[in-house]
């Protein structure tokens, strides 16, 4: 499998047919800043490769799905601004959306999702 470059796309999850708006952060610059110092996200954020997060300095209340390396969803939850939760040791990449937005596309767990990068975002290698 190749590695992600940040950028935008889509993301759509098994069984639906309403993608949803997506960036990429795949650099390092871009995965550590993450969401961090935003009040809102269009879409959802997936942060590649990565195998936690933290909220510490969010301004919002956030969910977070834990994807294996085929893009199947390990866990998922909601977390407050200033928490820390375990690393996920199977995840490849978190997905991170605004509070509520994971069970309106249906993202739970053994979910598998579909990502169409676009442009420069494909994966390369």
């Amino acid at each position: 499998m190749g590695t992600w470059r940040n950028g935008t796309g889509t993301l759509t999850v098994g069984g639906r047919n309403d993608p949803v708006a997506l960036e990429i952060a795949a650099s390092y610059g871009t995965r550590r800043r993450g969401l961090l110092g935003r009040e809102e996200i269009e879409g959802a954020l997936l942060i590649t490769p990565c195998g936690s997060v933290h909220t510490f300095g969010m301004r919002m209340t956030i969910d977070v799905a834990y994807l294996d390396k085929e893009l199947k969803v390990i866990y998922v939850h909601t977390l407050k601004p200033g928490r820390l939760p375990r690393p996920r040791l199977r995840a490849r990449h978190v997905l991170e959306s605004e509070a509520g937005a994971m069970e309106r596309w249906g993202i739970r767990r053994g979910a598998r999702l579909r990502v169409e990068a676009q442009g420069d975002a494909a994966m390369t290698g």
